[in-house]
């Protein structure tokens, strides 16, 4: 088995430093384009600061824009299918439990499974062809646990702006 530090940012820590290198820790983006279409991209939290909290040893956080928020647990039962919808707001998306897929207007799919996540912002999306946002739906024999964390801001029409 790898080296967790070493699937996360793609070296080795250096002996001499317990925190590692900084982080790039991989994310999807199901997003929408100024024509309406949604695409998804993959892309990586990237701007980690080494800081201690409290009395504990320096860790790596990356804090992320400051908004009023929902937080929502869904369980999507076995063979569940959303089809085209939008995401209600940006969001992002923590797969827990289970695994899932989801396949933007463009016609990308995606799978996730436990500890994988993305970031649902594909408002203002038009229909084409009956498409409008994104479908998805659970995979294999078992229910998806999400947790979704709700964003009461703005969806941005740009790519991995998030870093």
């Amino acid at each position: 088995m790898r080296n967790p530090i070493e699937m996360i940012t793609g070296s080795q820590p250096r002996p001499d430093d317990k925190s590692g290198p900084k982080p790039s820790v991989p994310y999807w983006h199901l997003w929408t384009d100024d024509t309406g279409i949604s695409h998804q991209a993959q892309c990586a939290l990237t701007d980690y600061q080494l800081k201690g909290v409290g009395a504990a040893d320096p860790q790596w956080n990356n804090k992320l824009q400051t908004a009023s928020s929902t937080v929502v647990f869904t369980v999507q039962p076995v063979g569940w299918v959303g089809d085209w919808h939008e995401n209600p707001a940006p969001q992002w998306i923590v797969v827990l439990s289970g695994r899932w897929w989801i396949e933007s207007m463009d016609g990308t799919r995606i799978e996730q499974g436990p500890g994988e996540f993305s970031f649902g912002e594909d408002q203002g999306c038009t229909e084409t062809d009956g498409k409008k946002g994104h479908r998805s739906g659970t995979i294999g024999h078992e229910p998806a646990v999400l947790m979704t964390v709700q964003l009461h801001v703005d969806p941005r029409h740009q790519p991995c702006h998030i870093t």
